[in-house]
This record gives structure tokens, sequence and C-alpha cells, in this order.
């Protein structure tokens, strides 16, 4: 058994943007970098989001967004500072930074960031979001706004967004 990762390799990379119109459909795809400071971090991407979808003009449709790194993940939730603290709080006991992994231990493992919490967290929380679009607008609750969780910064992250929707 190898104490390395299995990599994922496409046939062909990923284009940083790219735009398909059809009889009226509109499908967009871009790829943000958002830059974290901290190991443990939250960022609001609610208004990035809504720049996005406003600026393709689609009234109805669906937007997609993907973590591309098993250690950043996207959720739904407030962002209120007490109730940001209390995440990370939250996180911290279901999964502890300090616990004995296999995947910090060179015995087993090549990964020199002693990351493994992360990867658990990131387990939790899922790596991708689809909302809807109505009205050229994203549908979210009054509350709800969409973040990213970075759990092993700080990193620059690459978020894929995809837009899908009729004018």
């Amino acid at each position: 058994m190898s104490k390395s990762s299995t990599v994922t390799v496409r046939e062909k990379p990923v284009e940083g943007v790219a735009t398909a119109t059809v009889g009226g459909v509109t499908i967009h795809g871009e790829t943000f970098v958002i830059d974290t400071d901290q190991r443990v971090e939250l960022v609001d991407l609610t208004n990035k989001i809504m720049e996005f979808v406003r600026r393709f003009n689609v009234s109805e449709g669906l937007i997609s967004i993907w973590s591309m790194h098993t250690t950043c993940t996207l959720l739904i939730n407030e962002f209120q500072v007490a109730l940001l603290s209390d995440i990370k709080k939250f996180l911290e006991q279901m999964v502890a930074r300090d616990a004995e992994y296999m995947h910090n231990d060179p015995k087993h493992s090549d990964c020199d960031r002693m990351n493994a919490d992360s990867h658990l967290r990131a387990m939790l929380l899922g790596h991708s979001l689809s909302l809807q679009i109505s009205g050229g607008e994203v549908v979210l609750g009054q509350w709800q706004r969409i973040l990213m969780a970075e759990l092993d910064g700080p990193r620059a992250r690459s978020l894929r967004v995809q837009i899908f929707g009729v004018s």
C-alpha cells in the first residue's frame, strides 16, 4: 500500500473561463481564487456569487459552486460573528486537531501538512452547492449566506462556478 495519495488527472485541464450559448440557454463557468488568512476561516461569498449571476442576465436557472480542494468546503448559513465562532468551536469538538490520525503519521502517509482533521471536517460540510436562480437573482432565505470554509489555510483556494439558465 502506497503512502501517497492517488492523483486525479484530467485529459484536458479545466479552462479558466468557458461559455456556451445555444437557443437562449447560457452555460458559463469560471474559476475564482479566494485567498485566506487563517487555518480555519469562514468567508462570505454571497455578494461575489450574486454579482456573477447578474453579469449573465440569466432570469431562470441554476448556479453550481464547487471547491477544487479536499480541505476547503462550501455551505449555507448565517454570517454572524458569534455564530462563526460557534461553527469553528463545533468543528474542533467534532474533529480534534491534536488527535492521532494515520494521515499525519509518516509511517503511513507522505502528507507533511498534519491536516487529517481538515480532511475529516470537510467530509462533514461538503464540497459543492447548487442554487436556484429566479428572476435574475440567486434564491436564498432572509438570513442565508453562501460561505466557504477554509479548513487548512492560509492558502489560495480555487472555486469553480458555473451558471446554467435562460435569459
